[in-house]
């Protein structure tokens, strides 16, 4: 796997990524891979949805309650009949399917940035 260019400093400051709690998970039966939609609290900056494959490692019942990192000023998205609201960010396995989500180590209130 190759490394991707080098940025500044600047263009990572442009990425606006928060912590969240998925306060809802459904199946997304419309997309064309196997998908959950998801809705998530980012504290004051509200509640916001976004699609996810995570479906390989991820049951409905292990998502709901965790917290997460996701990107919050990227464009909405539109899949299929949804609006995709933020990015939630995860790593991918050697498979490049399988998506471990990140999440912080410890409890932190929802919508504190990260840098």
């Amino acid at each position: 796997m190759s490394v991707k260019p080098e940025i500044s400093w600047a263009d990572f400051e442009k990425l606006d990524i928060r912590s969240g709690t998925i306060i809802s998970v459904n199946d997304f039966e419309k997309a064309r891979n196997p998908s959950y939609q998801l809705e998530i609290d980012f504290g004051d900056l509200g509640i916001r949805k976004s699609s996810a494959q995570i479906t390989s490692l991820y049951s409905k019942e292990d998502l709901l309650g965790k917290q997460i990192l996701a990107v919050v000023n990227f464009p909405k998205k539109q899949i299929a009949n949804f609006f995709s609201e933020c990015l939630v960010l995860g790593v991918y396995g050697e498979n490049h399917q399988d998506v471990t989500l990140l999440s912080p180590s410890l409890p932190v209130k929802n919508g504190l940035q990260v840098g």
